[in-house]
């Protein structure tokens, strides 16, 4: 895997992980959420100020974003679409 693939694969897995939309994670890290989606589908290049933004957002250090996963562990899913039910 190259970085712009470890850097999608991390922050989908940990974004899942922590059960947050793509929205709130953007809003947490100061950045649009089509951006994001776009770095999670390996569109686009982050700078290294927007990592550790991102970073932060997810209580992880920026290394986590470049963590490689074990050649046998599943892609990471996605979280369930649309609003969750009122409680």
């Amino acid at each position: 895997m190259n970085g712009r693939q470890l850097v999608a694969w991390n922050l989908r897995r940990l974004r899942v992980l922590r059960q947050l939309s793509q929205e709130k994670l953007a809003v947490d890290a100061g950045i649009d959420r089509a951006y994001l989606g776009s770095l999670e589908r390996e569109q686009e290049n982050p700078t290294v100020d927007l990592l550790d933004r991102i970073a932060a957002a997810l209580s992880v250090s920026v290394a986590a974003l470049f963590e490689v996963p074990d050649a046998d562990s599943p892609k990471p899913q996605t979280l369930r679409r649309g609003r969750k039910a009122a409680s």
